[in-house]
């Protein structure tokens, strides 16, 4: 298989490494593509140093540019951004993004609007659950309805290649922690079901992504088993990525993300490069000691 990440990180926004030693890293461990995706919020940007600076964005996309020619032969790289969605304020959109000439681009909620604020969906444990309380009156539904309505809202007004971790807010029930919410309830799957018939309508690739388990905060990838089957069952196709913010994480937990994938129901993964989407075949069989696919 073509080994192949989208999602990465460097220090143009909350990255830890730069984008020449995340591109040489991948180049060492064997992929084949590799994709910058730099957070942004085009035009805007905020106080954290999280997003791209407005001024930021030629620099950014010269050096993706000039590394594109410098491991050509050796590394696909492919010019992206993780874009963020604020309703009335910025989204994910390849005519938004036309003037930066992007191969991909990764569309993500993060921030949920509320009465008079916000909460970040994979915010720290203890100020998202005060942030629901003053913005939402502590109405943990609402506000989980509210960050799934955002979702779907944005794959209904934007035009973007991939769907960005689609469940973040279970992020909130880290392990180890006092959970959120009970992702078996009823209301939540139904949430979950709505969100499955948008992404299906419009047509983007959902990614399978490691991010929160190689931060420790959870076991699993995002999206979770269950709602992979939603997706299954609605042929939407899916990628791995690891929202990599260092080198060290950039395969991390993959082939336990195929095997979530397979226990799905998937046979094959998306990739992109500079044709457009494609597809390939995982293994019939995990290359995890111990783990066996149906």
């Amino acid at each position: 298989m073509i080994k192949t990440n989208y999602h990465t990180h460097t220090t143009f926004c909350d990255g830890k490494e730069s984008a020449e030693a995340m591109a040489e890293a991948a180049k060492n461990l064997g992929f084949g593509i590799l994709g910058f995706s730099s957070h942004a919020m085009y035009p805007f940007s905020d106080s954290w140093h999280i997003h791209i600076a407005p001024d930021g964005y030629e620099a950014y996309t010269s050096e993706i540019s000039r590394l594109k020619e410098a491991y050509r032969g050796r590394l696909e790289i492919l010019t992206g951004f993780e874009a963020d969605y604020i309703p009335g304020l910025c989204k994910p959109d390849m005519e938004e993004y036309a003037k930066f000439k992007p191969d991909f681009i990764i569309g993500s909620v993060h921030y949920v609007l509320g009465d008079g604020g916000y909460f970040e969906a994979d915010g720290p444990l203890e100020e998202t659950r005060n942030r629901i309380a003053r913005y939402f009156g502590g109405d943990v539904r609402r506000a989980i309805a509210a960050y799934y309505d955002s979702e779907r809202r944005m794959l209904r007004e934007s035009r973007f290649t991939i769907l960005g971790h689609a469940d973040l807010i279970r992020k909130q029930n880290s392990k180890g922690a006092e959970p959120l919410f009970d992702e078996d309830e009823d209301w939540y799957k139904a949430e979950l079901e709505k969100t499955a018939d948008a992404i299906a309508q419009a047509g983007v690739i959902v990614e399978i992504n490691t991010g929160g388990m190689a931060r420790g905060f959870l076991d699993s990838p995002y999206p979770s088993t269950y709602f992979l089957s939603l997706l299954k069952k609605r042929n939407v196709p899916v990628t791995i990525n690891s929202d990599a913010h260092k080198s060290i994480n950039l395969e991390f937990a993959f082939e336990q993300a195929k095997d979530a994938a397979r226990q799905a129901g998937y046979t094959e993964l998306a990739y992109l490069d500079k044709d457009g989407i494609k597809f390939q075949q995982m293994e019939a069989v995990s290359k995890v000691p111990g783990n066996v696919s149906p």
